[in-house]
């Protein structure tokens, strides 16, 4: 428990009168009364300092019950961090308490996203190819969908599910060296390796040769890039350069804007055309800034059709947030499918929109489950529906399976999801961990049909305070693939069983559930 500051007031007038007496014990000139206050002016201030102290408190307490949108769990464990440590409470709710990109930003944000158009599949050039006509026990999935970001599930795709994190950098760099009017990318880290330099140079081929290319990264996950000589070199070249919420002044700026709500997206969109959508950012599998944890195991997806024009809204929207530039026209543009394909729908979440957006598409994708579920992540502390979810899609006889990651990167998140896991392995969930690398895929495939990928994570930063973006589609051969891949992913984990987490120490239980008490402020 933190001292009241009247302790250390009173303490430090207890050592001023000592020696002042003894001043006068040896003869020396006695202080004028001035230079030293009395005691009933030092316990006036610490009276004073206790009110405002109090005063603080109560406010910021009052705060946390009154803030809308707060679930109960994060309400206690503020009210208890507050009311345990007060100094360091009321520090870290400043900082780290309210959902806010700051008022300025977003203005800018509303009016860029009021005059941005959404691609509208009744001006398709080619609208047979394009007509979603989704059948009715999947129909309320893309409601949800169409909910949050507004549009409306279009066909005419087709996709390819890239090998590994290498092969989709050849890809990406292949498709960048073959654009004809646009390359734009948005990425959370872009790391200046072997991978990255190979995408900025194609940046740089492109641009030289007269392709529009824009490439914006977030400003704390790519704050090394920010500094590098490539980030100089794609600026010289032409490459239009963007940073998405940029990390100037952050203790300054602590009261009107949260400095770690981020810009978590994984969006490339080539000549309107193409669009790869999934958990890879721009950097080698062996990810050197974290390299204990490599390699990085992520899924990626590369997309053509339609569905490219919805994920250039989010870059669009993103991208004139961030920098002025207008670049509406590129979605005033007709859709085109050049042949038939399947259904898809883009979902853009993040802290500006609406309020339990991405757990709202997490929960109803699971409840939707009649047969089968697998789902992997590499960051699992849910809110208590999303867990609620899991366990009664196992209960109600679905083939339920959640792969994490054996080492996680964040040991705080590490030690939180073993918390939950006594409650799914007694519902029946089929539980593994991740022994090859750090799993960073965040995938999702449902009876065999419906498929999600994306950026987002089943935590509290995804589902609370990131901005993502997903693709949910429905086509029975390329969930297959994916479904193949994610048993690739169960072939070097290992099984936890209930006998095993049974078998964890008292203190190692203690340790994770105290983590995810403390989940709802971290």
């Amino acid at each position: 428990m933190m001292m009241p500051p009247c302790f250390f007031l009173e303490s430090t007038t207890l050592r001023k009168s000592s020696s002042a007496r003894y001043s006068v014990r040896h003869g020396n000139r006695a202080k004028s009364s001035h230079e030293y206050p009395t005691p009933a002016s030092d316990m006036t201030a610490a009276f004073l300092l206790l009110l405002i102290g109090a005063a603080i408190e109560i406010a910021i307490l009052a705060r946390v019950m009154l803030r809308p949108h707060r679930e109960p769990a994060s309400r206690i464990a503020w009210v208890a961090v507050i009311l345990a440590l007060p100094l360091v409470g009321v520090i870290a709710y400043v900082f780290f308490g309210e959902v806010n990109i700051g008022r300025a930003r977003l203005r800018r944000l509303r009016a860029v996203e009021a005059r941005t158009p959404t691609p509208d599949p009744s001006t398709a050039s080619d609208l047979a190819n394009m007509r979603a006509d989704v059948p009715d026990r999947s129909s309320h999935l893309f409601n949800v969908g169409k909910s949050i970001s507004g549009f409306d599930p279009i066909a005419g795709n087709s996709a390819r599910l890239m090998a590994d994190s290498n092969a989709a950098v050849d890809s990406i760099v292949a498709d960048i060296d073959a654009a004809k009017d646009h390359v734009h990318i948005n990425f959370y880290i872009w790391l200046e390796d072997n991978n990255g330099k190979r995408v900025a140079q194609s940046l740089i081929r492109a641009a030289k040769r007269g392709v529009a290319c824009r490439a914006m990264v977030d400003g704390l996950g790519s704050r090394l890039m920010l500094r590098s000589h490539t980030w100089r070199e794609m600026k010289a070249a032409g490459v239009k350069l963007g940073i998405a919420l940029g990390i100037k002044h952050p203790i300054l700026l602590a009261p009107v804007r949260r400095f770690d709500l981020r810009n978590h997206r994984k969006i490339v969109v080539i000549d309107n055309s193409i669009t790869y959508c999934g958990s890879q950012n721009c950097a080698d599998p062996e990810f050197r800034i974290k390299a204990k944890f490599a390699p990085w195991v992520d899924a990626l997806m590369r997309f053509e059709g339609p569905i490219a024009q919805q994920n250039q809204r989010l870059f669009a929207i993103d991208w004139m947030s961030a920098t002025g530039e207008d670049i509406d026209n590129l979605l005033r543009l007709p859709l085109r499918a050049p042949n038939p394909g399947f259904i898809a729908q883009v979902i853009g979440t993040g802290p500006t929109v609406r309020f339990s957006a991405m757990p709202e598409v997490f929960e109803s994708l699971i409840f939707a489950a009649r047969r089968e579920l697998t789902i992997s992540t590499p960051y699992y502390v849910p809110d208590e529906s999303l867990q609620s979810a899991l366990c009664s899609s196992a209960y109600r006889g679905v083939k339920t399976t959640l792969i994490l990651p054996a080492r996680n990167d964040s040991w705080i998140v590490g030690g939180a999801s073993r918390s939950y896991y006594a409650d799914l392995l007694e519902a029946g969930v089929i539980l593994y961990e991740y022994v090859g690398g750090l799993l960073h895929a965040k995938t999702l495939t449902l009876d065999g049909e419906i498929t999600l990928i994306g950026s987002a994570n089943m935590d509290r930063r995804s589902l609370d305070l990131n901005y993502e973006n997903n693709i949910l589609f429905r086509d029975e051969a390329m969930t297959i693939a994916l479904r193949e891949r994610q048993q690739q992913y169960i072939a070097k984990s290992n099984l936890i069983t209930r006998k095993m987490v049974e078998a964890w120490p008292m203190h190692l239980r203690l340790w994770n559930n105290t983590l995810a008490t403390l989940g709802p402020i971290l």
